[in-house]
């Protein structure tokens, strides 16, 4: 009459009669048993949520260790990937177009670098969120696991990707003269606040991809116009000086060009405050939170439909 579940609930048919005459419901409010897949509280999805964290983190090592393990490269695609996007960039928007006016020499080429590496952060979260359901739908009908566990996991693994990158990324700004110094300390509270931004965004597209598959189509669309409107190739303060200031301040305030410009800010000797929108770390801290605790909500109240159907 029933199956138990690994979490001990219990699945009833809802019209089943036992012997006594009572239906599957009344039993189940007897005997205090619940619906298998039902969703849990918001409290206790992210205990159950938390406990998997050991299954999170390797999950994700191993999606990065077998993400180019066809590729001769291997893991050095990591790191040649969005330098090659750098050197395309530079091609087209640093010598043809001049994108670098009214920046300090040599200051270009590490502006360039760091924008590509950071949006690309968040970017690569998105597209693997997109798919982080729907793409794995073997695993989530197979196994009982809160499924926030997979978007979560691939924005990790972005993440490490990322910090396995940025050891390039160093090396290119230290090679045009930005040395280590007091400010390289803030790059630690920016990819905190980035990577709580883009788990919430991977939790959202997960939700979205998971019912409507074509979005992985349309998604790599939508980020190429948000990456020319953030400022990766041009700074946003000298490309649109003398345009309204309420202009200016809404494409700084995205929060794309909020994070590379911290980042910028903190790493790039000669990239001053004046690049950066007023009370920046409060517009940081505000899509951080707003965006992680939203996805997860948003996230979380379809958690018995996925894998259904």
């Amino acid at each position: 009459m029933s199956e138990t579940t690994r979490d001990g609930d219990v699945a009833v048919g809802a019209h089943q009669s036992s012997d006594d005459g009572l239906t599957a419901t009344e039993l189940a409010a007897e005997y205090g048993l619940s619906v298998s897949g039902a969703r849990p509280g918001l409290v206790e999805y992210v205990r159950r949520l938390w406990g998997r964290r050991h299954f999170i983190l390797a999950f994700s090592q191993a999606k990065l260790t077998a993400q180019y393990s066809q590729a001769r490269l291997g893991q050095l695609w990591q790191v040649a990937t969005p330098l090659l996007n750098a050197c395309v960039y530079y091609l087209i928007f640093g010598l043809i177009l001049k994108a670098s006016r009214g920046m300090p020499h040599g200051t270009y080429i590490p502006f360039l670098v760091t924008g590509v590496f950071v949006f690309t952060f968040t970017q690569s979260s998105i597209m693997a969120g997109v798919r982080a359901i729907s793409g794995n739908l073997g695993l989530v009908r197979a196994l009982h696991f809160p499924r926030a566990a997979l978007p979560v996991s691939f924005a990790l693994q972005q993440l490490q990707q990322l910090l396995f990158s940025m050891i390039v990324m160093f090396l290119v700004v230290v090679g045009f003269g930005s040395y280590p110094r007091l400010p390289w300390l803030l790059i630690v509270p920016v990819l905190v606040l980035q990577f709580l931004f883009n788990t919430g965004l991977a939790l959202i597209v997960a939700r979205l991809g998971a019912g409507t598959p074509d979005l992985a189509q349309l998604m790599p669309f939508v980020l190429r116009t948000w990456m020319y409107t953030s400022g990766v190739m041009f700074s946003l303060h000298h490309m649109l000086a003398g345009r309204p200031e309420w202009v200016i301040r809404v494409l700084q305030v995205n929060p794309a060009a909020v994070y590379m410009d911290l980042m910028r800010f903190a790493l790039i000797e000669d990239y001053g405050s004046e690049n950066l929108p007023p009370h920046v770390w409060a517009v940081a801290l505000f899509w951080a939170v707003v965006v992680f605790g939203g996805g997860f909500v948003y996230f979380w109240k379809a958690e018995e439909r996925y894998g259904r159907g």
